[in-house]
């Protein structure tokens, strides 16, 4: 523990004001070994082992002997985030979990304000509903900026979680106190850009710190976190905002925040191992005066320029959507899928108080559904990977990577069978609160499978490109979702909760077939892409 807190961002920022310098140094110094072995970082999970991402006629082109070449000491260098304690690692995830959590129940922790912000400003709902739209959208486009950034040497991880995290804190504090509407928009998408490092990097952090096998665990309990956070807003906001205002909710926000910020930066250390060992060969360069010792990462970004690296965070992603079927198919089922789960937020307030007669707190209850469901999942999914997954890739018996689609495959029918039944037991008489609450706990657990099984493929198969496709796949989302939270209440209104849910599941139907093809014949697919690994 006294790693974590010697090396997280205030006492490196502390050490750097004092001293200058920046170290992440542990145990072992690292040595000049051949050949380099660390490469850039990528929401996909490394290996602690060599791997010559620049080879040595390159390393002579520019002029630089392979022997100084700054690189781990051995495989088991305590400095290398892949050889940390276990109880570190755990650390790590539970405050990256925490801190997810924190954001994304900002989100919809502003709902419960919604019908106070549209008669005190006198606007409609639809632009009442653009706090929660706005919020979205920008944790979307933030993580656009937010994943370029961790991936150079020089700045890594915990840059981007410390100071995005610093602004979400500082403005919770203006939105609690604001006095006009577009000042109220504009600060809830500037607190959702905040957000971009975890949906951006968090995915790469865990990479930086597990081998393949618990990485799989950590991202399927980062997504419980991340779907647990949107549905405890509303529960977490609706009694106090009705007892103290609707400006309480962006308190509340702060206190949910402010707590796990400070537990973010005091024991979050930087886990970037191109980053490490970038500062590692700068201080060995001021120690020993040889201004040619330099890490991998350092030769693979010497001619990388700020062009190239905005090219391919934000052009190159959406290139391969637009040729390559099956990522462009992906990327357009997740953010269906994540549309369909925010559009709740207003189905849910039309549902149950009209039909089944529950207050607006009341309301709020329902959305609690989510964590017995994702509980649920979650198990399903640590059994599947425990028994299944990972006893075949380790035997080399799993075959295609198309198998990592068959959760998704499997549990896809789940999504329009529980829109179908939310929408037609959604009805005043014959009909039981716990039925459609039942179809919404089965669309979560759609959701999660979809979800995990998607996650998983991409980087099999675009693993070159699978940090700038999980961004840009965010921002996909991130805009689908602020269309169905426009969207939804005018749908249900002309269409009835029936019609335009029913619709919805529909939609959720095409694409349980689009998964189930692209399971069959994705091998042929790959085969002809010009970017996919075949």
């Amino acid at each position: 523990m006294t790693y974590l807190v010697k090396h997280s961002a205030v006492r490196t920022l502390l050490r750097y004001i004092a001293s200058g310098k920046i170290s992440y140094r542990r145990g072992a110094t690292p040595k000049n070994i051949s050949p380099a072995s660390t490469s850039l970082s990528s929401a996909t999970p490394r290996h602690s082992g060599s791997r010559d991402d620049v080879s040595d006629p390159e390393k002579e082109e520019v002029g630089i002997a392979v022997t100084n070449i700054v690189d781990w000491s051995g495989p088991e260098d305590p400095s290398n985030p892949q050889n940390w304690p276990f109880y570190q690692k755990l650390t790590i995830t539970a405050v990256l979990c925490f801190w997810t959590f924190a954001l994304y129940v900002g989100s919809s922790i502003y709902t419960s304000s919604q019908q106070h912000v549209i008669e005190i400003f006198g606007v409609t709902h639809a632009e009442g509903a653009l706090g929660i739209a706005l919020y979205v959208l920008g944790y979307g486009a933030g993580s656009l900026l937010f994943s370029p950034l961790s991936e150079v040497p020089a700045i890594g991880r915990n840059p981007s979680y410390a100071v995005s995290g610093f602004f979400f804190v500082i403005l919770c504090i203006p939105t609690a106190l604001v006095n006009n509407y577009p000042g109220l928009m504009v600060l809830r998408f500037l607190l959702g850009f905040m957000c971009g490092p975890c949906l951006g990097i968090v995915g790469a952090s865990f990479g930086d710190i597990w081998s393949p096998a618990p990485f799989c665990y950590s991202i399927a309990l980062w997504s419980m976190a991340a779907t647990a956070g949107p549905a405890m807003g509303p529960t977490l906001s609706s009694y106090a905002v009705k007892a103290l205002g609707w400006r309480f909710s962006s308190w509340e926000l702060l206190m949910i925040s402010g707590p796990f910020y400070i537990m973010m930066v005091v024991f979050l250390p930087e886990t970037s191992a191109p980053t490490i060992l970038y500062y590692e060969a700068k201080r060995r360069r001021e120690e020993t005066g040889n201004m040619e010792l330099v890490s991998q990462a350092e030769l693979k970004q010497r001619d990388l320029h700020a062009g190239a690296l905005l090219w391919d965070a934000l052009v190159k992603p959406w290139v391969l959507n637009v040729k390559d079927p099956a990522l462009g198919f992906t990327t357009l089922y997740l953010g269906l899928a994540y549309g369909i789960f925010y559009s709740f937020f207003e189905s849910l307030p039309i549902v149950y108080p009209h039909d089944f007669g529950f207050s607006a707190t009341s309301t709020g209850l329902v959305f609690l559904a989510v964590l017995p469901a994702g509980t649920i999942a979650f198990v399903i999914q640590y059994v599947y990977l425990k028994y299944r997954v990972f006893p075949a890739l380790f035997s080399g018996s799993f075959g295609e990577v198309e198998n990592h689609l068959l959760p998704g495959v499997l549990a896809s029918p789940l999504m329009p069978i529980g829109l179908f039944i939310y929408a037609w037991t959604a009805r005043e008489e014959g009909s039981h609160w716990v039925a459609p609450t039942i179809g919404f706990g089965l669309i979560i657990i759609g959701v999660y499978f979809i979800f995990q099984s998607i996650l998983l493929y991409i980087p099999n198969i675009y693993p070159r490109y699978a940090a700038s496709i999980f961004a840009a796949n965010s921002l996909a989302r991130s805009l689908l979702a602020f269309a169905a939270i426009l969207i939804a209440r005018p749908m249900f209104e002309k269409m009835g909760i029936n019609g335009g849910v029913s619709f919805l599941a529909g939609l959720m139907v095409l694409c349980m077939f689009g998964i189930a093809a692209i399971y069959k014949w994705g091998k042929v697919l790959r085969m002809r892409s010009k970017f996919a690994v075949a």
